[in-house]
């Protein structure tokens, strides 16, 4: 997959078949879209070109309202490439891009500077100036683009519509399974490991506190969950909390894993947490021991839980 920053260094193609969308997720949904752009480039000879944008568009629109994304830029890349798609264009999203009408949009990007011969758009995808370009507009102005135009319906996972909005909003619940169902793999996240108090070593439960890179990325909800952590190229079982630590009078957030099996100096390494499922929410403890008792059992549960999704 070769990538480019906006048109720069994009030669126009003789037979492109092109999608657009911001795709955070790289959802189920998005797949299905995926997987028929591929299809039709394989059956005209064709090549695939996915058009993508960032910032998010509603980090540019809408900067005073709070948006955290399933994706960083380098996690929604990994996932594309990943599928068939032999050129993703990356259009920085800007005010002035912002302002460019649905016309503009085709003549400029999807004819002018890729040479689109089929188009595949998602459900009710929207594009140009105030989202005013739709699949009924392309379906009624196609003798004059000169390419053809396919949407995808809507994508169902057991009767459940499937968007990025339900997924982040899953997270944001503690709906793990959920959102890795609607995803169509496990959420994960990446950060760094940074030194903490150690209060977790001394009752016999060691952690690794995470600090995620990227400011835009969704932590869900707080709590407990059974995760696999991947250090290096191997991965491990453990359980992950999430939250202000009430039973040691916390202000702050934060992300603390507990590694099963494990005993490596791993300060300042990143590490990429696989979330399995949620086992409980936050909790006060009258004291120490009384959370130690529990975190036994939230360690027995994971690895109960683990056992299961490995075989």
């Amino acid at each position: 997959m070769k990538i480019y920053n906006g048109l720069n260094g994009f030669s126009k193609l003789k037979h492109a078949v092109v999608t657009s969308g911001t795709f955070d997720g790289v959802h189920y949904g998005h797949r299905k879209i995926i997987d028929r752009l591929c299809q039709i480039a394989k059956n005209d000879g064709g090549e695939t070109v996915l058009i993508t944008f960032w910032p998010h568009p509603r980090l540019v629109l809408y900067p005073n309202e709070p948006l955290h994304l399933l994706n960083t830029l380098e996690e929604r890349e990994a996932l594309l490439a990943e599928n068939c798609i032999d050129h993703l264009i990356r259009i920085p999203f800007t005010k002035d891009f912002a302002q460019l009408s649905s016309t503009e949009f085709i003549q400029q990007i999807l004819i002018d500077g890729i040479g689109t011969k089929k188009l595949v758009i998602g459900y009710d995808h929207r594009f140009g100036k105030n989202r005013e370009g739709s699949f009924d507009h392309l379906t009624q102005n196609s003798h004059n683009y000169g390419f053809e135009i396919e949407e995808i319906p809507r994508q169902e996972v057991d009767d459940m519509g499937v968007s990025s909005t339900k997924i982040r909003n899953a997270l944001s619940q503690g709906a793990i399974e959920q959102a890795n169902h609607l995803l169509g793999y496990k959420y994960h996240l990446t950060g760094n490991v940074t030194k903490g108090d150690e209060i977790g070593r001394r009752i016999g439960f060691p952690t690794a506190n995470i600090f995620v890179n990227s400011p835009i990325k969704l932590v869900p909800a707080d709590g407990v969950y059974t995760v696999r952590v991947r250090f290096e190229e191997s991965w491990y079982g453990g359980m992950l909390y999430i939250g202000k630590r009430p039973t040691l009078n916390g202000q702050n957030r934060s992300i603390e894993v507990n590694i099963f099996n494990f005993d490596q100096n791993i300060y300042d390494k990143d590490l990429t947490i696989e979330f399995i499922c949620h086992i409980r929410g936050d909790m006060h403890f009258d004291n120490l021991d009384a959370l130690q008792t529990q975190l036994s059992k939230d360690k027995l549960q994971s690895q109960s839980i683990l056992l299961r999704y490995e075989k």
